[in-house]
Parts: C-alpha cells; sequence; structure tokens
C-alpha cells in the first residue's frame, strides 16, 4: 500500500489505537477519536482532545507519555471474516500537548466536531494531544 492510499484508509477510519511508552519504555496503549489535518504544506497532523465522557481525571497517562517521550504510533485496522478484506495503516509521529486556549487546539476542536456529531454539541475542552505524522505504512491482504 503506498503512503497515499495509507493517508486516505486512516482518515476515513473512525477509532484509532495510540501507542506511547512512559520513562521506563513501558508501552501504553488507548482508542482514540480523531481528526487528520492534511492541509499543512509540511506534513499531515493528527489530533485527538480530552473530552467530556467519564475518565478519573484529565491528566491523562497518554498526555504525560507524550511529554516524555514524544516517538508515538496511531494504528487503525480493518477486520473481516473475508480475510482478502484484511488490512491496517500506522502513523509514526511525534506527539505535542497543546494547551486548551491555543488557536491550534481551536483548529483541532473544529476538526473533531466535523467528524463527530457528539462534538458539535459538547466540544472538548481539554488539551488535544498532536501528532506530527512522519511516516505511513499500512498493509493489505487485496494488495491495494
Amino acid at each position: 500500500m503506498d503512503e497515499d492510499e495509507a493517508r486516505h484508509r486512516f482518515a476515513g477510519a473512525h477509532v484509532a489505537r495510540l501507542a506511547t511508552a512512559d520513562e521506563h519504555g513501558r508501552p501504553h496503549l488507548v482508542p482514540i477519536v480523531f481528526a487528520v489535518d492534511t492541509e499543512k504544506a509540511d506534513n499531515d497532523t493528527v489530533y485527538s482532545a480530552v473530552d467530556h465522557k467519564p475518565k478519573r481525571t484529565t491528566a491523562l497517562r497518554r498526555l504525560a507519555n507524550v511529554a516524555i517521550n514524544p516517538a508515538v504510533a496511531l494504528l487503525v485496522d480493518r477486520y473481516d471474516e473475508d480475510w482478502a478484506a484484511l488490512w491496517w495503516v500506522r502513523a509514526d509521529g511525534t506527539g505535542r500537548v497543546i494547551v486548551p486556549t491555543a488557536d491550534e487546539a481551536r483548529h483541532a476542536r473544529a476538526l473533531l466536531a466535523g467528524r463527530y456529531r457528539q462534538y458539535q454539541d459538547d466540544p472538548p475542552a481539554g488539551p488535544v494531544l498532536a501528532v506530527d505524522v512522519t511516516r505511513w505504512t499500512g498493509w493489505s491482504a487485496s494488495g491495494a
């Protein structure tokens, strides 16, 4: 799968898995909702935000991990009983935590609201995680 197809499939998915690592290299994996901003001239950025869903705290492990170790990976995939339809796409990149009041955070929330109906009425108010993608990779059983 070429980079353009990988980017297209990734952007069309509704849920990704975010992999970060803590200061000891221990992995941390969580599902996230996201939006891809492909309009930047220099790279693609994937955004996710701390939203209103119930959590023990808004000081999430994923944000702490990115502050310590900004190397992250995101994965989307499709499983099907017809194994000829299987595929996955990974976005490797550098994570950044953006304060909620920053212009880029407002831009990210607008992108997220454009993808998820739940955010239109109740936009996320917490920090935004930005992943500046440095590499798109993917695989498809069909070879596409």
